[in-house]
């Protein structure tokens, strides 16, 4: 029975990763390919037209890279600031309403982002936020937020406050309690949630392209429509470098927590 049920996970487990690998493999190939058409197995033409015509605008490239990761990375701050705020809030206080303010930090998850960012769209033009990159943040920052609140609130509860109950105790005042006995034990929850914030804020392209209104150009915003256009070698390109971007992010993110924890600086973090 037992080696039943090892054979049967081991074949579920090749199949979800051909199934995560094909399809990568096919972009790969797409990347050299100029045409392959139905119902051709390998494709008839190889080209590095693709390749040429995006590296050949470096610096074009590297002026979206930048406003990509620098709105991303302001999104990724702001929610785990806003996100740390609000868990704390709802684990260890309690006060009337806090159900409802737990629905309401949630209310971006139940809400489609096209119908947000059309009522919201109106707003900031009175605002005078539409079209900037201040607005693209706050409307990033949004909807990364339920992803932040609920992972924090995950390490909020998992950490709890007994500690720095016994820190205020012995004399620490609350900021100094909170920076040198939880803050230490929540950072590698505060990186988790950093990471997928900015990979919300990074994937996002109808709410950046109302709010932004072209002005503020980011990688999804440049990538998208050659998806939709069907101008496929472009597209792998793209979806090829938007991979390796979200890989290296979550890499970076977590090689620090391993530091971070390795360092003792989490020891407290069970």
């Amino acid at each position: 029975m037992k080696k039943s049920n090892s054979y049967l996970g081991k074949i579920l487990l090749g199949i979800f990763v051909f199934l995560i690998l094909f399809p990568i493999l096919t972009m790969i190939v797409w990347v050299f390919t100029e045409r392959w058409a139905w119902p051709n197995l390998l494709p008839q033409v190889f080209s590095t037209r693709a390749l040429d015509e995006v590296f050949g605008r470096k610096e074009e490239l590297i002026q979206l890279f930048a406003s990509s990761i620098f709105i991303s990375a302001v999104v990724g701050v702001l929610s785990v600031m806003i996100g740390t705020m609000t868990a704390r809030a709802l684990v260890l206080y309690d006060f009337a309403g806090k159900g409802f303010f737990y629905f309401l930090s949630m209310l971006p998850f139940l809400v489609p982002s096209t119908v947000f960012a059309m009522g919201i769209q109106v707003s900031f033009i009175r605002w005078g936020l539409s079209n900037t990159v201040i607005g693209v943040v706050v409307v990033h920052t949004i909807c990364s937020l339920p992803y932040a609140v609920h992972l924090m609130i995950e390490g909020t509860e998992a950490v709890g406050n007994k500690l720095e109950e016994q820190a205020r105790v012995l004399g620490a005042g609350p900021w100094k309690a909170f920076f040198k006995v939880t803050f230490p034990m929540l950072m590698p929850v505060m990186l988790a949630s950093m990471s997928m914030s900015y990979i919300v804020s990074f994937s996002q392209y109808f709410i950046t392209l109302l709010i932004g209104g072209g002005s503020v150009k980011t990688f999804a915003i440049v990538m998208v429509p050659y998806l939709q256009g069907g101008d496929r070698n472009i597209a792998s390109i793209y979806s090829m470098i938007f991979l390796g971007i979200t890989l290296i992010v979550f890499a970076i993110f977590e090689g620090i927590s391993k530091l971070w924890t390795k360092n003792g600086s989490g020891e407290y973090y069970t």
